[in-house]
């Protein structure tokens, strides 16, 4: 698992319009390439009138799978400007399809290519870019008595509380850094005068706005 990585914050659509010609473009996560072809068939559908709906996707840690797909443009002027874009933003499981309703004025390659890339960073960035970093969940157990003034150090602190759970005791799940562990332990039983039961839990991704 990588330690970070960015990515979209999730479903986004932008529409821009270049000498008559409609450009909608739709982006989503897809962390596996099944995921990432559901999404351009849902769009197509979406979109079966269209005169183009091309896509491409960048999935993977290594990126290593990789698409891109003109439907009908000419070749290499939308799905590989889409996906440059996906590049150069470092985005990983993020797939694009961008629909064109065509205006009857023709853009030429150049055109062409400058269209996709603006359609596909613009909704990108109408639709927000997230980091993602490895973290652990750190489990912590205490009385009723300590939840107001541990709750309220948490929230001040750079750490960050992922749940709470109440029952007999109340339990904080916190995100902490890996090479955070020690020093959040030995902070939490201080704050408790060593009355906090504290363990280790899963390795999970807490998103960051970017």
């Amino acid at each position: 698992m990588l330690p970070y990585y960015y990515t979209v914050k999730g479903y986004g659509e932008h529409e821009i319009v270049i000498e008559k010609s409609r450009f909608i473009a739709h982006v989503s996560r897809a962390e596996t390439e099944e995921k990432a072809q559901e999404f351009i068939q849902s769009i197509k559908k979406k979109h079966w009138n269209a005169t183009h709906n091309c896509s491409a996707y960048l999935i993977g840690e290594n990126d290593q799978i990789q698409k891109a797909n003109d439907d009908g443009e000419p070749s290499g002027t939308a799905g590989v400007p889409i996906l440059e874009v996906l590049k150069k933003k470092k985005l990983k499981d993020t797939v694009v399809v961008i629909t064109r309703y065509f205006g009857g004025i023709k853009l030429g390659a150049g055109g062409l290519i400058r269209a996709y890339g603006k359609a596909t960073s613009e909704c990108i960035e109408a639709t927000g870019v997230v980091a993602r970093k490895l973290m652990r969940v750190m489990h912590t157990k205490i009385d009723y008595t300590w939840l107001g003034k541990i709750e309220n150090e948490l929230r001040t602190s750079v750490y960050t509380i992922k749940e709470i759970h109440y029952a007999d005791k109340v339990e904080i799940e916190t995100f902490v850094e890996e090479g955070q562990i020690n020093a959040f332990s030995d902070w939490m039983i201080e704050l408790t005068n060593g009355q906090a039961e504290i363990r280790q839990g899963k390795m999970l991704y807490l998103e960051e706005p970017v």
